[in-house]
């Protein structure tokens, strides 16, 4: 799941607030009268768990004080992956503004024999990688979990253990073994600031949503997918 937030930092005259986009894909923004600059949090999707492997999670980038003119209009694409991404592919990215601020998407995990690698490579004053997913056990790997605000997501469980998140980042979500249905998607990350570390098995980071246990899907925001 992707999200994309704006804190709109407030002018001369003009009072402060936010506005935040989940639905993926793209939404057209109008500046507020009054608003001069703005701080942008950007959250990656987290990639698709196929058949053995865990998706990767998405990277976290923000942005202060982002010179804009009231009146105008901002694209902000909020990225993620379908339920019919492509093996071994990578999600739209979310963005604001297309290149000032770009957080990746995981990548969807090659079904049954790689898991995804966690986005990286995004823009933006400062961030984290998102962590990758678990590769093939038992044929369950679980997802990456998000990236954090100053660190890296937690690797999703496959052959070896979930790690934690860092720098705010979700954990890696959790192997169930043979006798479930499906490993653990990783945690995602919050939008309000960095905040303590998603634990192992898929714990949110900075008051992120958990990855689910026996479930595909990744923990709010940015959480990679389990197998």
């Amino acid at each position: 799941m992707a999200n994309f937030k704006k804190m709109m930092a407030a002018a001369a005259g003009g009072g402060s607030g936010e506005a935040v986009f989940t639905t993926l894909g793209s939404h057209t923004w109008t500046v507020p009268s009054g608003v001069s600059e703005v701080s942008v949090v950007a959250v990656g999707g987290g990639g698709r768990g196929l058949s053995g492997a865990g998706g990767g999670g998405g990277e976290l980038r923000y942005k202060n004080n982002i010179s804009v003119t009231a009146g105008s209009s901002i694209t902000v694409f909020v990225g993620g992956a379908t339920s019919g991404q492509s093996s071994g592919t990578y999600p739209p990215d979310s963005t604001f503004n297309s290149t000032t601020v770009v957080a990746n998407s995981g990548r969807t995990a090659v079904s049954g024999s790689e898991a995804g690698l966690g986005g990286s490579g995004g823009t933006g004053d400062g961030g984290g990688n998102g962590g990758n997913g678990g590769g093939a056990a038992f044929n369950y790997g679980s997802g990456g979990g998000a990236g954090g605000y100053s660190g890296t997501g937690g690797e999703g469980s496959g052959r070896n253990q979930s790690t934690a998140g860092s720098g705010g980042g979700g954990g890696g979500g959790w192997n169930a073994g043979p006798n479930y249905l499906y490993a653990g998607g990783g945690g995602g990350v919050g939008l309000y600031g960095a905040g303590s570390n998603g634990a192992a098995n898929g714990g949110g980071g900075s008051g992120g949503s958990n990855g689910t246990f026996g479930n595909p899907n990744g923990g709010a925001y940015g959480g990679g997918g389990g197998a």
